[in-house]
């Protein structure tokens, strides 16, 4: 007879996904994760695979639940880009403020492990390009209804913004960076107009 869970597995990949994203992969160990999970090793290798497989689910949450945020905020009907100066500004003031975490997860996962975990790399590259999609839908619907004029390319507005939303998740990791981020989402800004 197969033993109950004695744990929500659903509550103990948030507290993974919380450990990964304050302390990244690598300085994140399996010790680590048996404490903040409050479950035997034994069980987390059973219930998510090792380190790396709970790692990447972890990822996959943290995207599976940030994403659709940034899409639904874009994807609203009427005026296109209050929204886009909208989100533009919170990533400037999110960036500055999210010191103890340390950034976005996809960021961080971009620059500790792309470049040497194809599948990391796979779900950073899905995240950017569905906000890159979800940008290039809303600046497309702003240039129809006028809002953004004829002779910008909203794909390469969609880009450069990606661009410094994510160079924005970098400086905020850096203590005085707060004004650099207002400075260059207002530069920004000036784009739409």
């Amino acid at each position: 007879m197969a033993r109950t869970k004695e744990f929500d597995p659903d509550a103990a990949l948030r507290r993974a996904l919380d450990l990964f994203w304050e302390r990244g992969y690598e300085a994140t160990s399996m010790a680590d994760l048996v404490e903040r999970l409050g479950i035997a090793r034994a069980s987390i290798y059973a219930t998510f695979g090792g380190k790396r497989e709970l790692y990447l689910k972890a990822l996959g949450r943290y995207v599976s639940t940030t994403d659709p945020v940034v899409g639904e905020a874009l994807a609203r009907p009427g005026p296109v880009l209050p929204a886009v100066r909208e989100l533009v500004e919170r990533f400037a003031a999110e960036s500055g403020r999210d010191r103890p975490r340390l950034g976005c997860m996809v960021v961080n996962a971009a620059v500790e492990l792309g470049p040497r975990d194809a599948e990391a790399a796979r779900l950073v590259e899905a995240s950017w390009a569905f906000l890159e999609a979800s940008l290039t839908s809303a600046l497309t619907r702003a240039r129809a209804q006028g809002e953004l004029p004829p002779d910008r390319d909203p794909r390469a507005l969609a880009r450069l913004l990606l661009v410094l939303f994510q160079g924005m998740r970098v400086l905020g990791r850096a203590p005085a960076s707060d004004d650099r981020l207002r400075d260059a989402a207002r530069q920004a800004l000036t784009l739409l107009d």
